[in-house]
């Protein structure tokens, strides 16, 4: 029999009700609940080993959220039928949980732990990832599983001027600005989003509104825990400690690498003197040492380096590479560095280097994007692409991982903002290869990706930059400092790192991570006005490298003619079972669409062939043309009979050109006058009413011959 579930709910400003519940389904699990709002439903379990592995130095945190199909009453359209791995929008709402709960589990907690969530119950007007780190949250609330804190995510939107959490899913397609916001009762944790060129100001008082709402959840999660009765937390193992040898690790090792680190030497000859410092710091422990106090020895160096690199920073006002906190690497961009692509640009920011590349497609390349709740056709999208050699090493190449999906979004994100609206006919796909990568390779996407559509005709009426931002604390006498176009090394060393993209009007695109309790609004102000002094000094570059979009797309691009038909003509055009259609495409080269809007047909005909393009559009306009009495039309002899010729003046619209109407001069036989494939120019000149043919006639567009004068007889001279 089961246990009576226990329950806590609240509402939404909007005053929809979320139910959580727990103690009915997955009861094996550490922790389990459900989250509901409407028909929307979400399972969430965490499961933790109770040991760490042997030898493990890192926190194994795994997180994975998927969709049933069967929730919304659908099968999954794969060959297997059945769910297989993550897609993309799957994987992007895992990072968005895993960012907000990795802070959350305390630095010594080296315990393997799994968070699944499962979407089981579908709305169509639901938007379950608002509600997934919730669910995640408090099933870790309802475990013994050691946490700091508990946590909770919102999406905020601005739409028609009024600021709304968690809106539906067709109040957000007419949202200017949206974010999802992660935060614990006091501290902000994650924020990541996009908007149509949003000021710094809306940006923050977005996050304190979202942060009001997210407390409210977590008072219904701390109320839920009470219920069940949580009180303490497991006991764990945690990682030993060797206070000798990390006494030695110290004063060894501490000095020079504060020299190495104010060097401002390049990437690989400070990684390699870090490197070598650290070899010589294991031999100065001689051979006595055991591979313990050796493991020991490296993790302490690690954890000095990181000590040492930011006190410099907070002290000295300096950074890895000599710049000023507020300077930004040397900027080297050029668009076309490819001849055969439809647009491409190399983007360098110091030692991040992006190759993208624009690609024009039809309708038929548009990307299939399809989640339970739906499935819908993208006409933009982005690949980042992350190859091992970027920073100088050898890997496994696989497929892309969480990482490249996450990075690709966001400047697809960013990107989108500026992009022509539906009636813009191409379907566009933007490529980023990361040639080279030491700080934020994804803003360089962003910059490259600009001049690339720029470079491709594609009109993109403002250009987009992108710059990663650091920031550095300490708690002990509260000074900080706030960096501009951050350093691999200097992402890792961070309390928060976040990246804004934008135009010179806006911003376009957030992601923000925060390590880092009690951050004040004054501080993000100040980060944020930092970044968009970054963010225009980037733009500047990039303008002065392409100002506008191009004119036109390139030669060798598909040419694209839009043709607007009555309902009634898309039947004519396509044909019986595509025949017409198939025809004109093998006859001409192109490649057409044909689309149902309304009242009307849109006829889209692609082709890199401008002869090839007007010959398929002169087709088409044929078949859906009426014959108007009084027109003239460039005809193609079909048939020859010994009363007269049949012509085709419009395609599959034949008349009858009488041997009469060929000339003024009487013709007694048709013989060698026409031959079939001729061309002849015609004019329709009625409808026979007895048989419905159409008449044609030659002779009225030729000069008619001046009538013979008759000759004069003698009595005429006479007279």
């Amino acid at each position: 029999m089961l246990s009576q579930p226990i329950q806590s709910s609240f509402q939404l400003p909007n005053g929809a009700e979320v139910i959580i519940e727990t103690g009915k389904l997955a009861r094996q699990a550490d922790g389990a609940v459900t989250v509901r709002q409407g028909n929307c439903m979400l399972l969430a379990t965490v499961v933790a080993n109770k040991e760490p592995k042997e030898g493990q130095d890192f926190f194994p945190l795994s997180v994975d959220y998927q969709e049933k199909f069967a929730s919304a009453g659908r099968i999954p359209g794969s060959f297997f039928k059945r769910e297989a791995r993550l897609n993309d929008y799957e994987i992007l709402t895992s990072r968005l949980i895993d960012r907000a709960l990795r802070p959350l589990f305390p630095e010594d907690y080296l315990c393997d732990v799994q968070v699944l969530i499962n979407l089981v119950s579908s709305d169509p007007e639901i938007m379950p990832d608002a509600l997934a780190c919730l669910a995640a949250s408090a099933a870790l609330a309802v475990s013994d599983i050691p946490i700091k804190e508990i946590i909770s995510e919102v999406r905020i939107a601005r739409i028609d001027g009024e600021m709304v959490i968690n809106p539906t899913r067709s109040q957000l397609e007419k949202a200017e600005m949206e974010f999802i916001i992660a935060a614990t009762e006091k501290n902000l944790m994650m924020v990541e989003g996009e908007a149509k060129e949003c000021s710094e100001e809306d940006l923050v008082n977005a996050l304190q509104l979202a942060h009001n709402a997210i407390r409210v959840q977590i008072k219904a999660q701390q109320d839920l825990r009470a219920k069940k009765g949580i009180t303490t937390v497991r006991d764990y193992k945690k990682p030993e400690q060797n206070e000798e040898i990390k006494a030695k690790v110290e004063a060894f090792a501490k000095d020079r690498i504060y020299a190495i680190s104010k060097s401002a030497s390049a990437k690989h000859e400070r990684s390699d003197a870090y490197s070598t410092l650290k070899n010589e710091l294991i031999a100065s422990l001689g051979e006595e040492a055991t591979d313990s106090d050796k493991k020991f020895a490296k993790k302490y160096y690690e954890d000095l380096q990181w000590e040492v690199v930011r006190n410099m920073i907070l002290d000295d006002r300096i950074r890895l590479d000599g710049r000023k906190l507020d300077e930004i690497r040397p900027l080297a961009m050029e668009i076309e560095p490819l001849p055969s692509p439809h647009g491409s640009a190399l983007f360098t920011r110091g030692e991040t280097q992006s190759l993208t590349t624009v690609t024009l497609g039809t309708k038929l390349d548009e990307l299939l994007i399809e989640s339970a709740a739906k499935s819908e056709f993208s006409k933009f999208f982005l690949h980042y692409n992350f190859p091992p050699y970027s920073t100088g090493e050898i890997k496994m190449m696989r497929g892309p991982g969480r990482r490249e999906v996450g990075h690709g979004n966001l400047a697809m994100r960013s990107l989108k903002q500026m992009m022509p609206g539906k009636d813009y006919a191409y379907t566009t796909r933007v490529v980023s290869d990361i040639l080279e990568s030491n700080g934020s390779s994804s803003m360089a996407t962003v910059c490259a990706g600009s001049l690339a559509l720029m470079d491709a005709g594609v009109p993109f009426p403002k250009h987009v930059s992108g710059v990663a931002m650091g920031l550095i604390t300490r708690s002990t006498d509260g000074k900080y400092a706030i960096l501009t176009d951050i350093l691999g090394d200097e992402d890792h060393l961070g309390d928060m790192d976040f990246k804004v993209t934008g135009t010179r009007d806006g911003i376009c695109g957030v992601q923000m991570d925060i390590k880092v309790d009690g951050l004040s609004m004054e501080v993000m102000r100040e980060a944020l006005n930092q970044a968009k002094k970054g963010r225009l000094h980037i733009l500047d570059a990039m303008y002065n490298c392409i100002a506008e979009a191009r004119a036109d797309v390139k030669p060798h691009t598909p040419r694209m003619e839009k043709l607007i038909i009555d309902k009634e003509f898309i039947g004519a055009v396509i044909g019986p079972g595509g025949k017409v259609i198939q025809e004109i495409q093998r006859e001409t080269g192109t490649t057409i669409n044909i689309e149902e809007v309304g009242n009307y047909g849109e006829v889209t005909i692609f082709s890199a062939n401008k002869e090839n393009l007007d010959k398929a559009l002169n087709w088409v306009k044929g078949l859906v043309a009426v014959p108007q009495v009084g027109e003239t039309y460039e005809g193609t002899v079909k048939g020859i009979k010994e009363f007269g010729a049949f012509v085709e003046f419009l395609p599959k619209k034949e008349g009858l050109l009488h041997i009469s109407e060929i000339s003024w001069k009487r013709l007694e036989t048709m013989d060698g006058i026409f031959k079939e494939g001729d061309k002849v120019k015609v004019k329709l000149v009625g409808l026979d009413p007895r048989t419905g043919k159409f008449k044609l006639s030659r002779k009225v567009l030729m000069p008619k011959p001046e009538p013979a004068k008759p000759q004069q007889t003698k009595e005429d001279l006479n007279s």
